[in-house]
């Protein structure tokens, strides 16, 4: 083994908990610093002066802790959009006039280490827990979810934010839309997205539509198995696909959680939903059955993390082979057993954790943020993180001087 893998391997299958620097402002914060220093001169003489609590709020340096959020990762950013959290103090008091939710998007740059609440146009969405959210190129596709009451005030539309422009907008759809759902899941394949499962608040679903992201236009699919052969009704289940079945992970209700010895899979090219026996790990079986957990995907292998079992919150990492139907129990434990939390992984295969409910009878949340390499990392990403630890200051130098430096176009833009 050369001390390049022995390196990618020792850092393999690890938790790492990331701190982050204080995001250092645009130009638009000086207009933000003078309604803060009007508030502390003129608060206690004039109590009724308001701040408008867009300034306020862009004013923290990360996301407060939460649940019921989702996030998305490319090969610069982490994404974190939504949530809920019932502790008036830690949901931002009577600042945040989404209370108990969060009406916010941010962003985690990987190279500076460094989170920033994106300010956006357009209509953001209102329905901020137990969405669905995917990237699709430069584009943050959410849909459903529910705001609150829970159950009384849900979604059936696509926003669509363009990452790059910062901007919201509702796609404009027709046919068959979804229920207006939360706690559904859904994954794009050939232009396609689908959409399986979820809740009203008061009953379960195990319908499944698809929209054509060309076209725009839904259509629910019928599948051909008689109705005992369908997958149980369930919410707050992950979706994994090879591009010829979609495979269900998990999942339950607010009484069960289904187990993952056997798993349903629908096949696109026969309309057909299957029933798979997977291979348990030869000496631990299966993993504990669960929602509310977190999944994602390398190829043809699906990771699943955390969840709650109806008894605990978990904290095991799992993998399955979507070739084999093989379980494997890998070694890293998550530093916070976790439900409600998200995760997203990088193109280079990096998983990134973030928030969830970390303890059952409290009911707290946490806004902590971990990674972890579900691959072994390439001499380019082992390289990058060293320099980016060696030099600190080099996300503040011009491009003339990184390229000065050697820095290849696209190592650049990851700097900014």
């Amino acid at each position: 083994m050369s001390s390049v893998e022995g390196v990618g391997n020792n850092q393999l299958n690890k938790f790492e908990k990331l701190s982050w620097r204080l995001y250092v402002r645009d130009p638009g914060s000086k207009k933000r610093a003078r309604w803060l220093q009007a508030r502390r001169l003129f608060s206690p003489s004039c109590p009724n002066l308001r701040i408008p609590n867009r300034f306020l709020r862009e004013g923290r340096c990360a996301p407060p802790a939460r649940s019921g959020h989702r996030c998305v990762a490319d090969n610069v950013s982490l994404y974190v959009f939504g949530g809920y959290n019932p502790d008036f103090e830690e949901a931002g008091g009577s600042e945040n006039e989404d209370y108990p939710l969060f009406r916010e998007l941010w962003r985690f740059h990987f190279a500076t280490a460094t989170w920033q609440q994106l300010r956006t146009e357009g209509y953001m969405p209102t329905e901020l827990a137990s969405m669905s959210a995917v990237m699709h190129g430069n584009n943050l596709l959410v849909f459903g979810g529910t705001g609150i009451p829970f159950g009384e005030n849900n979604g059936n539309d696509v926003h669509v934010c363009n990452i790059n422009y910062k901007r919201w907008n509702l796609l404009n759809c027709s046919g068959q839309k979804p229920n207006r759902i939360y706690g559904q899941a859904m994954v794009i394949i050939n232009g396609y997205l689908y959409v399986f499962g979820g809740t009203t608040g008061y009953f379960y679903s195990t319908d499944l539509h698809r929209l054509d992201l060309s076209t725009r236009v839904w259509v629910q699919l019928k599948p051909k198995n008689a109705p005992s052969d369908l997958p149980e009704e369930r919410y707050r289940h992950e979706l994994a696909h090879d591009r010829q079945r979609i495979y269900i992970l998990g999942g339950g209700t607010s009484w069960t959680s289904y187990p993952l010895d056997k798993i349903h899979a629908y096949n696109l090219e026969t309309n057909y939903w299957e029933r798979i026996a997977t291979k348990p790990h030869e000496k631990i079986g299966y993993p504990a059955a669960r929602r509310c957990h977190s999944c994602v995907q390398v190829k043809d292998e699906v990771f699943i993390c955390g969840g709650y079992n109806g008894d605990q919150i978990l904290s095991d990492l799992w993998k399955i082979s979507l070739q084999t139907y093989q379980w494997s129990r890998l070694p890293a434990l998550m530093p916070e057993p976790a439900y409600f939390h998200c995760a997203a992984i990088t193109p280079a295969g990096c998983m990134y954790v973030h928030g969830g409910v970390v303890n059952l009878p409290e009911n707290q949340r946490t806004g902590s943020l971990y990674k972890v390499w579900l691959v072994v990392p390439s001499l380019l990403e082992l390289t990058w993180e060293r320099l980016l630890k060696a030099y600190p200051r080099l996300p503040q130098l011009s491009t003339l001087q990184l390229h000065g430096l050697g820095l290849t176009h696209n190592l650049i833009q990851r700097l900014k």
